[in-house]
């Protein structure tokens, strides 16, 4: 086991990549009294063109079978892991997204025994026609409910409009349609494939001693037989650097038009410390341009343009990024243009003072965050997929120019990389 010192933050992770090719974290925690553990496989919805293990031929599944499996792994043979973990009185989750499926739960006592349960289920897959069947028509009210959500509809309709080809414009829950195709082979083929121990990670954050819990986690692995490991070929077509779609709209029940620039990246094959110093020098970019206390906010907040929901961030992975900025706004159009006009004047706008304060600000939110298991928890494996720590950000942000910080945003800014999205009231609903 290796002891990764951060003496800045005063941290010590633990670390060890057991003999089946598992990584396992452990990040002790004194003076808290809760205990979180994740357990995170790089499987998300993008994944949908791959090589099955042990075959040679490439496969596309169904939209939503990312999503469509974390569902199904909680329903076992014996009934439902969730009565196991709140028995042991833990309250347990799991998500989805683009690039990731975790599995988690957080717990004061038993520890141990929920650490088992939850490393026993996600090994354990269950699946038969019958109850797959049954989930389908669950997601599909899922599916649903999510279209009838306009700050869901607006999120991806800015993403759709970005992206040619890229997986990432389709919905992480798929469509009912796609998931009406779903079957059981499928499940299974999707499983073995991206559950193998080497590509998961197992986080531990909390009161435990690291020592005794990495010995009882091996101890589990090593009761279990899995095939050796193999590199996946996951399969993207060509993404254009230009946007997808300029301008759209959609129609909803809504009582006040919604609006979302979206700024599609051009780097999106960096990773380590190249990808968080660009990921962090973009989102000091955004912070100076569109915080709080820019002259952006301030007018147009007193002009009327935008309300409490107005907001932006940038979120970059592996062959894929983008920006997105925008509010709830009775003049939509007005407020693009404007949001336009601060991103291509952003050359002049980027002062050295105002970087200085957003880093300051940057790194106080990390200092705070790092006190919160549940934001490390959420966070620690997303960096780590990428060969990121979280707990390097807050030396990477010291070392930030502002050269970086305009170098950076560059790379988002151009004319042809940017789309506009709007929401509409409307009587009548339009896809």
């Amino acid at each position: 086991m290796k002891a990764i010192e951060f003496n800045q933050l005063d941290e010590t992770l633990y670390y060890k990549k057991l003999s089946n090719g598992l990584d396992v974290y452990i990040l002790p925690k004194k003076g808290f009294s809760k205990t979180f553990v994740t357990f995170t496989t790089k499987y998300g919805s993008i994944d949908r063109t791959f090589v099955p293990i042990g075959e040679n031929e490439s496969i596309t599944v169904p939209d939503g079978i990312a999503h469509f499996l974390e569902h199904k792994m909680f329903e076992k043979e014996d009934g439902d892991v969730f009565q196991q973990f709140s028995e042991a009185g833990a309250s347990a989750n799991a998500f989805t997204s683009f690039t990731r499926t975790a599995y988690l739960f957080s717990a004061t006592d038993n520890i141990y025994k929920s650490t088992e349960t939850l490393l026993n289920f996600v090994q354990e897959p269950y699946f038969t026609e019958e109850t797959v069947n049954k989930e389908k028509g669950i997601i599909g009210q899922e599916i649903t409910m999510y279209d009838d959500q306009p700050d869901w509809r607006l999120y991806f309709g800015a993403i759709e409009n970005m992206y040619h080809t890229h997986p990432v414009k389709i919905d992480i829950a798929g469509t009912i349609e796609s998931i009406d195709k779903i079957t059981a082979e499928h499940l299974y083929t999707c499983y073995n494939t991206f559950y193998h121990p080497s590509n998961m990670l197992l986080f531990v954050v909390g009161a435990i001693d690291p020592t005794e819990m990495m010995a009882f986690i091996e101890d589990n692995q090593n009761k279990k037989e899995f095939p050796e490991p193999t590199p996946i070929e996951r399969h993207f077509e060509d993404e254009p650097l230009d946007v997808a779609v300029k301008e759209r709209e959609l129609k909803m029940d809504v009582q006040k038009p919604k609006v979302y620039v979206g700024l599609k990246a051009k780097e999106t094959d960096l990773s380590g410390e190249e990808m968080l110093k660009h990921e962090l020098s973009v989102q000091i970019a955004l912070e100076c341009l569109f915080g709080r206390a820019s002259d952006f906010y301030t007018e147009v907040y007193e002009n009327g343009l935008i309300d409490e929901s107005f907001a932006y961030d940038f979120s970059l992975e592996k062959g894929y990024g983008f920006a997105l900025i925008g509010s709830d706004s009775t003049s939509p159009d007005e407020l693009a243009q404007r949001i336009k006009e601060e991103i291509n004047n952003a050359e002049q706008l980027l002062s050295s003072e105002a970087i200085e304060r957003v880093k300051r600000k940057k790194i106080g939110y990390f200092l705070r965050a790092l006190n919160s298991m549940e934001f490390i928890a959420n966070q620690f494996t997303r960096y780590k997929f990428n060969d990121m720590n979280l707990f390097d950000a807050v030396p990477v942000i010291e070392t930030i120019t502002e050269e970086d910080v305009k170098n950076a945003f560059k790379t988002i800014q151009g004319e042809s990389q940017q789309t506009v999205f709007k929401i509409l009231p409307s009587s009548e609903k339009e896809a």
